[in-house]
């Protein structure tokens, strides 16, 4: 019932916030990074948030959620005040990081005894782990909001990733984040017609790593959310080594991950979503048929090897070059 009301309170908001971004001409404009060819509204995932926020306050009120997680999800408050700001006045990276930084240290507060890393035959815990942590969360921000090019592609891993991780983890506020995200995607697949712009995707990257962290304790939980997340970490980790090799200012702009490799090889956007959910299935499928048994980090690590692989097609239709591209 809660997932049903959230649903359609998220996408009765996106409306809202298309006809609010139109009538403040909050846009985004086309530039040569972008993947969309005409301004489009921007802004709607904070839409998400909202609808979010309100499930979560609920379940918190009627003691449905461990407080450790609540306060660790509710820290992402001020990236969400500070994408907001951002999506309307650019911010410098160092003001962004500064904000995320701190929010990644509240919720590894909250999570303090929840620092683990099971890898199924052994596993590693304790406060030594904590830098490890807060490099991750930092990292799984940003890359949501580097993969978010392309529409309906954040959304629709969104929901992958939540709906997979209940299998596992049985926890319904994972099924709630889902039907948020799903109110939005309405309005976002192609043609769409919001962005959920960094107010989403950076609040998006943050909640699911909070979420690693807090099933940290269950068996081989390392493992599946390395495959579960894996479509969007490796491209954008491949892609910032790849460009890091190639002596490129990182802080540039650019369109040379592969999702938006294979866009301009000539895959709709709604083809390269399909894919893409294709090989997150493949994935889905091989970690629920070796959970808990010693399988689950072989095709955890051949999953992977199957990524790369991919990559390696996605290049022989369009190839990473070292062409730096040149922010407006």
């Amino acid at each position: 019932m809660v997932e049903i009301i959230v649903f359609i309170f998220s996408a009765l908001l996106t409306l809202l916030m298309r006809h609010f971004a139109l009538k403040k001409k909050l846009l985004d404009i086309p530039n040569e990074r972008s993947s969309h060819t005409v301004p489009t509204p921007r802004g709607g995932g904070l839409a998400i948030v909202i609808s979010f926020y309100g499930a979560l306050l609920y379940f918190y009120m009627i003691n449905s959620i461990d407080p450790a997680l609540f306060y660790a999800l509710l820290a992402a408050l001020p990236i969400v005040i500070v994408s907001l700001i951002d999506d309307v006045v650019s911010l410098s990276a160092k003001t962004r990081l500064a904000v995320q930084f701190v929010s990644t240290c509240l919720a590894l507060f909250a999570l303090k005894e929840h620092l683990v890393l099971d890898f199924y035959f052994f596993r590693v815990e304790g406060y030594l782990l904590a830098p490890l942590f807060l490099l991750a969360i930092i990292w799984l921000t940003n890359l949501y909001n580097f993969l978010d090019g392309i529409d309906g592609y954040a959304a629709s891993q969104a929901i992958f990733v939540s709906l997979g991780a209940y299998l596992f983890f049985n926890s319904e506020i994972l099924l709630v984040l889902a039907a948020t995200v799903l109110g939005f995607l309405i309005f976002n697949w192609q043609k769409a017609s919001i962005f959920m712009g960094d107010v989403g995707s950076a609040f998006l990257g943050f909640v699911f790593a909070v979420f690693t962290i807090y099933f940290s304790n269950e068996s081989g939980s390392m493992w599946i959310w390395l495959v579960l997340l894996g479509v969007f970490w490796f491209d954008a980790t491949l892609t910032i080594y790849r460009r890091f090799k190639n002596k490129e200012q990182l802080s540039k702009p650019h369109k040379k991950h592969a999702y938006q490799r294979i866009v301009q090889a000539g895959f709709s956007h709604q083809k390269t979503v399909v894919l893409a959910m294709s090989i997150n299935l493949i994935g889905l499928l091989l970690i629920l048929i070796t959970y808990n048994t010693i399988f689950i980090p072989l095709v955890s690590v051949l999953y992977i090897v199957l990524l790369y692989f991919i990559v390696l097609y996605i290049d022989r239709k369009k190839a990473f070059d070292t062409k730096v591209l040149n922010a407006h």
